[in-house]
């Protein structure tokens, strides 16, 4: 390399030690002055915290003036100044309110009691003095026949005219309330003699039905599910078959008739695995313990084992010990009977031996049902009689009942497995085909039943909640209503053969029953004395929730609403989780009556925005029933209620203005105890009876008085509204709606611009539930508006349906709203809340305005850029509400988004250093996807011609087992060909898609710290540093944010999500908590045995078989159905 003749002292020595000139080094000198240049740029970029603060303050005049001026709170609140000398404000007691709750609901739930009492002695009456007629012809109206008209013009048989009307007390649906009908499931011949007569006798119910209605008219569905399985209902309606032209429903399969029908029992299932079990037979084999675990409820317990030449627990966690057989329980063992294989050589000795044990420990330690306990075997064969066995664990008191099913069509070891049932108090039966195996498993619950026949003991259950899917239009109904208030409740008895010939026999007829929807017991609880954030809420003996605002028994596959697998077996300890140490549960489910206090994270707005409430929990048991209650008072404004005194003709004046509307679902006037009062809304109720022309309505005076006294007390903004409207300067475009609330469920709104132009058309509509009083809850904007200081408005953005959303995917509109309140005797109570709901564009508009500085501002005294604007690419301006969601930005698309997933850097940085906090939230009601699904035990009926063509497909794919094995009975059954092709198609279903299944699930929420008012700082992110300013935006609840815009730091600080996150148990906690048991109240009585029992009536070789007088009148009614509907 050559030198220059100055390259003495000039130069600078390269990496050999030689020297480099000036001229050769400028590349160099030019790149790393660049580098320097842009790194220097970066951390110099300055953002004047001044700046932004003076704009926060201009935002905060802006925002409060056009909040105030269009709601009107002002006003209002000056409305409240002036009476508050004239009224008092009282503090709720809540153990007198719990006390009053319950004693209604006791007397509701009591007369429920009373017409099914009635119902059971009527048709225990006409049975007694019914005579048996094998020849006895008899047509009555079949619900899925009637007003069926065939192709010459008449009706068909069994069809005849039957009026229907739509009525409001029965979902609107038509009904007729003179007349009961008859349902009989497709799969059971609607003619034969059993069934005709036992539908002649009972006849004798439908007086006793339209009785029960007139003395009781908030009853709602009366029926009678027979033994042989006919259903009669009252009010008789038209029966819609199954997209299959099917009546799948079978009324013994409801949880309502097998509670009705036996006491709580132990059962342990003993399933055959071994070789000889192998194709069709393990078919029948796992339906059969799939249908016995649907016989199943919540007061009995289970376990399931498999034998070969070892014994083998199902269930692994599960070994020797009964689980509850709750719903998750169930549907755990449906999953791994799925599973099973067969394989070895059958030793049942050791499986019974294991058995026994399993039950005996139980009884010794208290545990499971303390009643009835069985055996229940299913195998394909008994080589011997396993005396031995029965000698050392079971008599001489044969205390546990032993089931035989005999699987397949072999009767080579018959006389063994009879035997063992026979000499057990059980029952045996023969089952060869899968049409066999519901017939066969009811049996087991007359056998239980006999005893309590016996005895004449008319035990009163009530069900767990469910929702009725039988019924049309279930999906809409849940669609627009209260999830968890939409489910119900059934109050049953049992109906006894009381003939003396019989007695022995302990002959079960049926079960009679009536549904009690939980909206209505809920209604016993009134919201408005409750508060905001107050609620009621009911639970079973086992602690499982009937009725709970935050119960969630529904969830979204797609665009379907499903029920969850467990919706009905939720705890209470899994919605009220603040209660770790389940104090508030062991003392509910006990029946303890009592007050807690807790202090709870609780969650509005779809689960985004945490609070922190006190909570003072009040609970009771309901005498008669296995149900507690319970009351929740907030502290503060939710325990405190300001009571007023005006004239009626002056309350009456105000509340008939046009812009004020009431709480439709609450209760003012009970207006279902006498039909003619149905055909009244609650405000044309209350207004009749407060003019004296409906004395005899029942109404909430306390309600009716204070609801009176809002209507005064807001009427001015009515004319105030009017006034804004009318102003010469006109209303500013983008306010759409002003709006107020008060506790006794008073709505009173205003529009100030047409449908036409209105964003938010939705937004307080009846459709738009979430933002109105309603049976389980305040309007969300109420609930948020309590939670903040009174005087200060509130901005946020509601979560929206796709429908009102724009093309982005965000909100529209926004809504600013604010607490009145009113003082009186050294307390302070919340009036109500008032709004304004606005739309996005006009609060961006004002923003954008006032983040600009134009080229000539005056920047002597400011240190840092300037002139800045919003505006500008180089900082992002966000305006965030207090629990981080955006509600204006430049990137239409991160509006209605939570800040950390856009910026994950500055959110990060605001929650180091307390700003915003996080709050940590379970949810253990949630649906994750897995990655395999299972077809659920609940399977359809199909049409013979369906069914038909599925076992043609099974027949070529297992020729040879269908010659060897099959029955054409079998062919007939649902659950034979569904089966059938459930099985051949499993595995490519399984491929398809990830099924959603319950689990616990945990998720964050973030909350402004208001003390907190501004703060700024630089993040170092690699090569470069981004600044930002964060200053709350005075007299609100929204924060600004400048974000320098050229510093990209996702790489250093990824994005913060707010998806729920599965909790994930290892094995050793997933098995204790699925076989923990916690504390339960056990049903009172218990009838496991009686010295009457004949229990020589233990089955025989009696499979069934399908008459082809069947088989043809039910594929006759079938294609009939399909043809006429």
């Amino acid at each position: 390399m050559g030198l220059g003749p100055r390259a003495g002292s000039g130069g600078v020595k390269n990496r050999m030690g030689q020297r480099r000139t000036p001229a050769q080094l400028r590349p160099g000198l030019w790149i790393l002055c660049f580098g320097w240049f842009c790194s220097t740029a970066y951390a110099q970029m300055k953002i004047p915290p001044e700046t932004v603060q003076v704009w926060a303050n201009k935002l905060s005049v802006q925002l409060r003036e056009v909040s105030t001026t269009y709601s009107g709170a002002h006003i209002l609140q000056k409305k409240l100044k002036d009476v508050e000398s004239s009224i008092k404000i009282v503090e709720i007691d809540g153990r007198e309110q719990l006390r009053d709750y319950a004693d209604d609901i006791e007397r509701m739930l009591g007369s429920k009691m009373k017409s099914v009492k009635r119902l059971a002695e009527s048709a225990e009456d006409a049975d007694l003095y019914h005579d048996f007629n094998k020849s006895l012809q008899f047509d009555y109206y079949n619900s899925m026949l009637v007003n069926t008209i065939d192709d010459d013009g008449n009706f068909v048989e069994l069809g005849g005219e039957f009026p229907l009307e739509e009525n409001e007390h029965f979902n609107n649906l038509p009904v007729n309330t003179i007349q009961s009908d008859v349902q009989v499931p497709t799969n059971v011949y609607n003619k034969d003699p059993n069934i005709l007569n036992g539908i002649y006798m009972s006849e004798a119910l439908n007086d006793v039905f339209i009785n029960n209605f007139q003395k009781d008219p908030t009853l709602t569905w009366q029926y009678f599910g027979s033994s042989t399985g006919f259903f009669r209902i009252y009010p008789g309606i038209k029966w819609t078959p199954d997209s299959n032209g099917v009546a799948a429903f079978d009324c013994r399969n409801r949880n309502w008739y097998i509670q009705a029908a036996t006491s709580p029992k132990d059962i342990i299932i003993v399933v055959d695995i071994s070789g000889s079990m192998k194709g069709l037979k393990m078919t029948i084999a796992k339906h059969t313990i799939n249908t016995i675990l649907d016989t199943l409820g919540e007061n009995d317990f289970v376990n399931v084992i498999a034998y070969t030449d070892y014994v083998r627990y199902v269930e692994p966690c599960f070994k020797g010990t009964l689980v509850q057989a709750d719903l998750d329980n169930r549907e755990h063992f449906k999953v791994l009977v799925d599973e099973l294989h067969v394989k070895g050589e059958g030793k049942v000795a050791k499986a019974m031996k294991e058995s026994f044990k399993i039950l005996n420990e139980a009884a010794a330690m208290g545990q499971g049902s303390l009643c009835n306990q069985a055996i229940m075997l299913i195998t394909d064969g008994a080589m011997e009689d396993f005396k031995d066995v029965f000698e050392e664990f079971n008599w001489p008191d044969r205390r546990v009942r032993l089931f035989t099913y005999l699987i397949g069509r072999e009767m080579t070891f018959a006389e063994n497995t009879k035997w063992i049932a026979c000499n057990n108090k059980g029952y045996y039966t023969h089952i060869s085909t899968l049409a066999d195996v519901q017939e066969n498993v009811m049996e087991y619950l007359h056998v239980l039943s006999r005893p309590m026949v016996i005895n004449h003991n008319h035990d009163i259950i009530w069900t767990e909640a469910y929702m009725d899917t039988v019924l049309p239009n279930t999906k809409e109904l849940f669609a627009t209503k209260a999830q968890s208030l939409l489910l119900m409740t059934s109050v049953a008895m049992p109906v006894f053969s009381k003939k003396k010939e019989t007695l022995s026999h302990g002959i079960l007829l049926g079960v009679v029953g009536s549904d009690i929807p939980l909206q209505e017991v809920m209604k016993m609880a009134p919201r408005y004395r409750l508060g905001p954030h107050g609620y009621a809420f009911l639970i079973t003996n086992n602690g499982y929730i009937l009725a709970h605002p935050d119960l969630r028994p529904l969830y979204k596959d797609g665009k379907q609403l499903k029920p969850k697998p467990n919706y009905n077996s939720v705890d209470l300890s899994e919605v009220e989780w603040e209660d770790i140490d389940e104090t508030l549960r062991t003392a509910m489910v006990k029946g303890e009556t009592g007050a807690l206090t807790l202090d709870v994270r609780a969650s509005v707005d779809k689960s985004k925005r945490p609070l922190f409430l006190t909570n003072d929990y009040y609970y009771t048991t309901i005498n008669d029933t296995p149900f507690s209650f319970g009351m929740v008072l907030t502290r503060g404004h939710g325990q405190l209620m300001f009571i007023g005194k005006v004239s009626v003709e002056e309350g009456l004046h105000d509340l008939t203005s046009p812009d004020l509307s009431i709480a439709s679902e609450w209760t003012y006037c009970e207006t279902d105890i006498d039909p003619h009062h149905r055909k009244y809304t609650q405000l044309q109720a209350m207004i009749r009876y407060l003019q004296g022309k409906e004395p005899d309505l029942e109404c909430d005076e306390v309600l009716l008085r204070q609801t009176l006294f809002d209507a005064v007390l807001t009427a001015p903004l009515e004319a105030y509204w009017q006034a804004v409207m009318l102003n010469a300067s006109g209303v500013e475009e983008g306010v759409e709606t002003a709006f107020l609330g008060t506790r006794s469920g008073i709505l009173r709104l205003t529009r100030y611009s047409g449908i036409e132009t209105r964003i938010a058309r939705k937004f307080l509509t009846l459709a738009d539930k979430e933002n109105l009083f309603t049976v389980d809850h305040f309007p969300l904007w109420y609930r948020m508006a309590a939670e903040n200081p009174p005087g200060r408005f509130l901005y946020y953005m509601p979560v929206e349906e796709q429908g009102v959303k724009d093309k982005t995917g965000t909100s529209k509109y926004v809504i600013a709203v604010t607490a009145v309140t009113v003082s009186s005797g050294g307390r302070t109570a919340m009036a109500g809340a008032i709004g304004v709901q606005m739309s996005l564009e006009m609060l961006e508009k004002r923003l954008w305005a006032i983040t600009f500085q134009p080229d000539d501002t005056d920047c002597t005294d400011v240190e840092g850029v300037c002139p800045l604007s919003c505006q500008s690419s180089d900082v992002n301006c966000f305006l965030v509400d207090s629990n981080g969601f955006i509600v204006v930005s430049k990137e239409k698309s991160e509006v209605g988004r939570f800040f950390g997933a856009v910026d994950g850097s500055v959110m990060a940085s605001l929650i180091k250093s307390g700003m915003f906090k996080k709050v940590d939230l379970y949810d253990y009601q949630g649906m994750c996807r897995t990655g395999h699904s299972h077809s659920s035990g609940a399977r359809p009926l199909l049409s013979p011609f369906y069914g038909l063509s599925a076992v043609i497909k099974w027949f070529f794919s297992h020729m040879l087992m269908f010659l060897l094995e099959f029955n054409f009975c079998g062919l007939w059954h649902s659950d034979y060909v569904v089966d059938a092709k459930a099985g051949y198609h499993t595995s490519h279903k399984a491929k398809k898609s990830e099924a959603l299944q319950p689990c616990d699930t945990e998720y964050p929420g973030f909350m402004l710290d208001f003390s907190i008012r501004e703060t700024n700082s630089l993040i170092k992110c690699g090569r470069c540093q981004k600044m930002f300013v964060v200053q709350a935006i005075p007299e609100s609840n929204l924060v600004l944010m400048v974000v320098q815009a050229d510093c990209d730091c996702s790489r250093q600080y990824p994005a913060i999500p707010l998806e729920p996150k599965e909790i994930k148990y290892n094995a050793s906690v997933k098995c204790n908590r699925m076989k923990s048991q916690k504390v339960r109240r056990r049903p009172k009585s218990c009838h496991a045995y009686h010295p009457k029992e004949n229990a020589k009536d233990c089955g025989g070789a009696s499979e069934i078989s399908l008459s082809l007088a069947l088989f043809l009148a039910s594929l006759f009614t079938s294609l009939a159905l399909r043809r006429w509907t």
